[in-house]
């Protein structure tokens, strides 16, 4: 089965498409964004556009030339895409190893369309995966003028692992890549990956998708039949889960748990007990949970959002101005968690400065 047709992020693919016209477009990405927004599938994209042979730049990617058929098949041996997968078993993989595993895990995701669940616990980007990027970097492109890398969930690579030679290596390729070589990283978690990686690649910040982009999405017959959003009520009953991430959908459970946390989070700011905050900050766990830190902050961001809607539709225009303002205030606290910030702290004041704005 194809890839499903990427929805949404419009801006971003006019972005590309211009730095593409202009020869200005960096050879190191990050795309960064909430979990499950598509980051990887827009990726994906823009190694299509770069490998398509249509030599209309305002069509690619065309999806009609052998290139197009071939991305979106995962057989293009020039588009590589990496993601976090269980350690190989059996001493040290070398390159062959690695391809023929990444290959299996492609072909996995793409017998859903590319709808697929994060990784588990005990997936990650290994040395050895790490290593095999790097050997393939240094070939010539197989049939394209370039190559493509995709590397998704970036945060999860394991760069060091007692092999310093491989991570030196890897940076020095972020930092130099070849002249026919684009790297794009993707991360809902920027805030862990190492600075040495954050400081050789450019930032940019993918939004989730719009109410309108959300319902193309679910008509989609793909999804439909795999998350029974056939109906207009079961659309509106996934759209409001979703909040903007159709990937949040393929693991709804940690979403809802996330969704949940965040309205104990403005229980607390609302609560005339500032104990109730301390105690909500203090249970926060520290940099190995930030992952479910940065989706509550999301799930925030959502109850925020709905909050200032329904305020706005009720005429209560001091209650949907704060909680817009207040909905700022967490996209500041979610820059700050790409400092290292303690989950701790951040909570206390978030807590502190959204209290006034929301009771």
């Amino acid at each position: 089965m194809p890839l499903l047709s990427l929805y949404g992020h419009a801006a971003a693919r006019e972005h590309f498409r211009r730095a593409i016209e202009r020869g200005s477009l960096p050879a190191s990405l990050l795309l960064q964004g909430p979990r499950g927004i598509g980051k990887q599938q827009l990726a994906l994209w823009l190694g299509r556009f770069l490998l398509c042979e249509n030599g209309d730049r305002s069509l690619a990617p065309c999806g009609k030339c052998k290139a197009c058929r071939m991305a979106l098949q995962g057989h293009h041996p020039d588009l590589h895409w990496f993601f976090p997968r269980p350690r190989l078993k059996g001493g040290d993989p070398d390159v062959d190893d690695i391809r023929q595993d990444i290959a299996e895990g492609v072909e996995e995701r793409l017998g859903s369309g590319g709808l697929y669940e994060p990784p588990g616990g005990d997936e990650a980007i290994y040395v050895a995966t790490v290593r095999a990027i790097v050997q393939i970097a240094a070939i010539s492109p197989a049939l394209a003028r370039r190559k493509v890398f995709v590397i998704g969930d970036a945060e999860r690579m394991v760069a060091q692992e007692g092999s310093d030679q491989a991570a030196n290596a890897f940076l020095k390729l972020l930092e130099e890549p070849p002249e026919d070589t684009t790297i794009i990283l993707t991360s809902s978690e920027p805030g862990a990956l190492l600075p040495t990686i954050r400081s050789r690649v450019v930032g940019i910040r993918v939004p989730p998708l719009s109410r309108s982009e959300m319902e193309a999405f679910l008509a989609d017959p793909i999804v439909a039949n795999q998350l029974d959003s056939a109906n207009s009520r079961a659309r509106d009953n996934l759209i409001e889960l979703a909040g903007g991430a159709p990937g949040r959908l393929m693991d709804s459970d940690a979403w809802r748990a996330a969704l949940a946390e965040a309205k104990r989070f403005l229980d607390a700011a609302r609560a005339p007990d500032r104990g109730q905050r301390m105690r909500v900050a203090l249970s926060q766990s520290g940099a190995g949970a930030r992952g479910r830190f940065s989706d509550t902050l999301d799930a925030l961001t959502v109850l925020l959002h709905d909050r200032s809607r329904d305020a706005a539709e009720a005429g209560d225009g001091r209650g949907a101005s704060g909680a817009a303002r207040a909905v700022e205030i967490v996209e500041e606290v979610k820059e700050q968690t790409l400092r290292n910030v303690n989950p701790q702290l951040l909570t206390a004041s978030l807590l502190r400065r959204i209290a006034p704005l929301v009771a």
